[in-house]
């Protein structure tokens, strides 16, 4: 990543942000919560999450939300581009450049994702329920992010989570969405001149209709924020491998 932020907004360490069994929940006082369905663009059937988390979220923390309930392993940058309510604007909110520059080298000024709340951008208007989530620069992976909905938060309900969605996470760096259908075609022939090979890369076992949100975890943003851009050492419950990896049976 390109630069260390200093500026993310503090937080106790004393703050409980786990439930009881382990499972991340943000400890973050809020009343409303934003239900957002993300469907990653230029895959065929759609493969998509339905996610709810708090009002209070940052777009770093969003972005977190977008990759634990994909199955991404966030090493790559990302990029979130909407149109802001206020002037109509279209900005663009992701990790800015090292130096503070009004632009940086993408051509447009990027808006820090961890001081930009997503309240600021996302309303029930028309013009400001949709975004632009972008992962990977490389393999271009684009999603579509619709604001369906704004809801009162249950109490005792773990927040954020995914409620819903379809087909497997594509395999990182697999060549963006040509790429992915390219190794599609691969595993599904046996007698493909790389099928042996497209499936040893990814553990030996793929299914692209294949989803389980049981095994969807949410990962505290803040540590992620820390393991970024401060080096902090990746803990054991850091999820490094994608949800196909941990398949059960």
């Amino acid at each position: 990543m390109s630069t260390k932020p200093t500026n993310l907004a503090k937080s106790s360490k004393s703050v409980k942000r786990t439930t009881s069994s382990g499972v991340y929940s943000c400890p973050q006082p809020f009343l409303k919560v934003y239900q957002f369905k993300v469907t990653l663009l230029e895959t065929d059937p759609p493969v998509w999450r339905r996610i709810q988390v708090p009002g209070c979220y940052s777009f770093w923390d969003l972005h977190c939300a977008i990759t634990d309930a994909f199955g991404w392993l966030d090493y790559h940058l990302h990029l979130f581009t909407l149109r802001n309510p206020k002037t109509a604007a279209e900005d663009h909110i992701g990790i800015p450049d090292d130096g503070g520059a009004d632009e940086d080298i993408m051509g447009y000024a990027t808006l820090p994702g961890w001081m930009t709340n997503i309240s600021r951008f996302f309303t029930l208007k028309p013009d400001n329920l949709n975004a632009d989530y972008l992962y990977d620069f490389g393999d271009g992976w684009h999603h579509s992010v619709v604001l369906e909905v704004i809801l009162p938060r249950k109490i005792g309900e773990v927040y954020p989570r995914c409620i819903g969605g379809e087909k497997a996470c594509p395999p990182e760096d697999c060549g963006g969405s040509s790429g992915y259908r390219r190794f599609k075609k691969a595993i599904a022939y046996h007698n493909a001149e790389d099928h042996d090979a497209s499936l040893s890369w990814v553990g030996g076992w793929f299914d692209p209709e294949w989803l389980d949100l049981g095994l969807i975890r949410f990962q505290d943003p803040h540590l992620r924020w820390e393991i970024a851009f401060q080096d902090k050492p990746c803990p054991k419950n850091i999820r490094m491998v994608q949800y196909h990896r941990m398949k059960k049976g």
